[in-house]
């Protein structure tokens, strides 16, 4: 162990020993307090080529958005520090995430450009029944498939319905509840301009012919604003021989766009479902947004999921979208629309910590005789990703 100068003087003299230095460094309340802490994160590139001509595609999450197109991108640097609860009566602990690059640009807590704080809560648990944990602060969205980090989705590109009708976080207060070994509850409210659509932006008129989505619109909210939220997971258990490990999750989350009543609503449905074959997932998932837009407009995006283990190391993974809008929520410059997704993309683990993928990404646009592709009804890509994970 290395000791300042002052202690090593301050033994000299025989004014303190080293072995109680040794016992007051281990025993100091900073080291305490970050001993059960632990930092990690990754580094999220990719390399996208665009089949087509110009660069309009589906308004999808910022990592396979219009300028990420034909080249290669630094999409994510992200750090996560975490101290989780334990078992005890009263425990409690935190979790702070940062995220650095062009995908912070669109996230709710962007603090300056290339800079934001995706998650930053303390966690409590108070010692009822089971327990109840509360997040307190800013945390990520109880609803959604997918989630922000690529890595931890089957597909390197986002759903349609996660980058249009579900938030990308919340600040506010969430408590979850674990009922059995079977259902899992959680209910929260949070301030009203964490929004959700488009973003997280402006769900009214004026935020959509502004064009200023994907930004904070507090200021124009009443001050009583909030948006509330709920949950219900179902696990199937060990008992329920190949079925276990599935489930089935239900949410909803009601915003308040503008201190006004009509207030956007959306409501998802998720299943995950282990089947015989021990290779084989599948999954499937529905947002239905109310009052997303203008009045009493409509979003919904379904999207099904199939996943196959070919090796230990090699995965394939598929997803098929369907997705409809009386607003223009999924394609560029369209009053209402329609569109398919297909997504292809095989994870290869060849180095350690290191997802490696190939992905090809159709959308098609169904809506009559809508060209918002450069004037093509298709968008076709491939993209090359590179993740490591630390």
């Amino acid at each position: 162990m290395k000791f300042n100068k002052w202690t090593v003087a301050l033994a000299a003299t025989g004014v303190v020993s080293l072995a109680s230095a040794v016992q007051a460094d281990e025993s100091h309340p900073v080291n305490t307090a970050l001993s059960s802490t632990t930092l990690s994160g990754y580094v999220d590139t990719s390399a996208i080529w665009n089949f087509g001509s110009g660069a309009a595609v589906a308004n999808r999450f910022a990592n396979t958005a219009a300028d990420r197109q034909d080249g290669f991108n630094v999409n994510t640097i992200n750090l996560l520090l975490e101290k989780p609860i334990d078992e005890g009566t009263w425990s409690a602990g935190y979790k702070f995430e940062t995220m650095f690059g062009p995908d912070a640009n669109v996230m709710p807590g962007a603090l300056t450009s290339g800079v934001a704080i995706k998650q930053a809560h303390a966690v409590l648990r108070a010692p009822v029944g089971n327990g109840i944990d509360f997040k307190v602060g800013q945390f990520d969205p109880i609803v959604g498939y997918e989630v922000t980090e690529s890595y931890k989705n089957p597909n390197f590109s986002r759903s349609l319905g996660f980058n249009n009708l579900e938030p990308f976080g919340h600040t506010g207060i969430l408590a979850s509840y674990q009922v059995n070994d079977i259902i899992g509850v959680s209910a929260g409210v949070a301030n009203g301009d964490s929004g959700f659509g488009l973003n997280g932006g402006s769900l009214t008129a004026a935020g959509f012919a502004s064009g200023q989505v994907g930004t904070s619109f507090r200021g124009a909210l009443a001050e009583s604003s909030k948006v509330y939220m709920g949950s219900v997971v179902v696990k199937a258990p060990e008992s329920a021989g190949w079925l276990s490990g599935s489930s089935l999750y239900v949410g909803a989350v009601n915003g308040d766009a503008n201190g006004a009543k009509n207030d956007p609503t959306l409501l998802y449905v998720g299943v995950s479902l282990a089947t015989p074959i021990k290779e084989l997932s599948v999954g499937a998932s529905a947002d239905l947004l109310f009052n997303g837009g203008m009045g009493n407009s409509y979003a919904n995006a379904y999207a099904f999921y199939t996943g196959y283990q070919i090796t230990e190391k090699l995965k394939a993974n598929n997803r098929f979208e369907y997705a409809t809008s009386g607003y223009g929520a999924f394609l560029p410059g369209r009053a209402e629309d329609k569109i398919i997704g297909e997504t292809f993309t095989l994870d290869y683990a060849l180095w350690a910590n290191v997802l490696t993928r190939g992905e090809f990404r159709w959308d098609r646009s169904v809506d009559g005789g809508a060209n918002p592709f450069n004037g093509q009804k298709n968008d076709l890509s491939l993209t090359a990703s590179v993740v490591y994970k630390f």
